[in-house]
């Protein structure tokens, strides 16, 4: 064997899990891109196992971004890296602030989530309405979500758990950033033929604001969304799935962290679930029941980037 190939079979070592950590993307999203869009051709071992090179990867990259931009896989999965890099430059020469770094990104979603952080310890409802409002308009939804609204309240969570902010505290963020994420909301109107999802929280878990984002971002992807609250029993989200036909249903995980019975309902969930119904769960808890969680088929949704993608890929099965 020469150099070139010798080089060429080394560079394909790399399994689906690493290619996921790696890229972000979820190893049934990778598959799917494979299988049905053709975007990636893995090598196959012996035992039929796949393996991904370099290349694969960097392509696998570039693909995330651009669907990201709100480019539909079917469409780009095709396209050259170059013609990728180019819809990705486009994409974010609209989507970011001209001459606006990173790191001045970051500073701006810093003074926002301080700037409602003391709007809350202030019990100012309508200086945290402001400050999301101002938000809106200054950055897309999905930034604003992911990196205004999302961290703003994963930090209300986290002052509230070591007694820095009180319950009325975190219920009032709850209950400003729920109506203003509803009132964003309805300027998405889903088509009466768009796939139905199921958003709530399992029993016992009482904090819904991670189930409020999901909404919000399923909403924005076109997706029929029926919020039905927090604390479910496994049996009643598996009804209301049924009666809507639905086509996912999605769980947020928040607090508490070690609840043992949820394992325990989210595996009444999957058994009592249609096959063509997929669950997702999401949440800063998620990591605590990862073991459950993949034993059940479920998909793990680690941020709202990947809750895009994978919504995104549900709606074309």
């Amino acid at each position: 064997m020469n150099n070139e190939a010798t080089a060429k079979t080394n560079s394909l070592k790399h399994p689906i899990k690493a290619v996921a950590q790696r890229t972000g993307l979820s190893t049934h999203v990778i598959r799917v891109w494979e299988r049905r869009y053709h975007a990636v051709t893995p090598k196959r071992t012996d035992t039929n196992r796949r393996l991904y090179s370099d290349e694969d990867i960097d392509r696998l990259q570039l693909l995330k971004r651009a669907t990201e931009g709100g480019h539909n896989i079917g469409q780009i999965a095709n396209l050259s890296e170059e013609a990728l890099s180019d819809l990705i430059a486009q994409n974010e020469s609209i989507n970011l602030p001209v001459h606006a770094s990173q790191s001045e990104s970051d500073d701006a979603f810093s003074t926002y989530i301080d700037n409602a952080i003391q709007a809350i310890k202030n019990f100012d409802a309508k200086a945290l309405h402001t400050i999301l409002g101002r938000a809106a308009v200054t950055f897309s939804q999905p930034i604003l979500i992911e990196n205004i609204i999302t961290p703003f309240m994963y930090k209300v969570g986290e002052l509230w758990h070591a007694g820095h902010l009180r319950i009325s505290h975190e219920h009032l963020a709850s209950s400003v950033t729920r109506n203003f994420l509803e009132n964003l909301n309805t300027s998405y109107a889903a088509s009466s033929s768009a796939p139905n999802i199921i958003v709530t929280t399992p029993s016992g878990q009482l904090h819904e604001l991670g189930a409020i984002i999901v909404s919000a971002v399923a909403s924005a992807n076109g997706w029929q969304v029926t919020y039905l609250g927090a604390s479910l029993p496994a049996q009643e989200i598996a009804i209301a799935a049924i009666q809507k036909q639905a086509k996912a249903v999605a769980l947020s995980l928040i607090y508490p962290a070690d609840d043992p019975s949820i394992a325990t309902e989210l595996i009444k969930l999957k058994n009592s679930l249609p096959e063509n119904t997929q669950l997702l769960i999401g949440g800063c808890a998620t990591i605590n029941y990862r073991a459950v969680i993949q034993d059940i088929g479920a998909i793990e949704i680690p941020n709202v980037t990947t809750l895009q993608t994978e919504l995104s890929q549900l709606r074309t099965q």
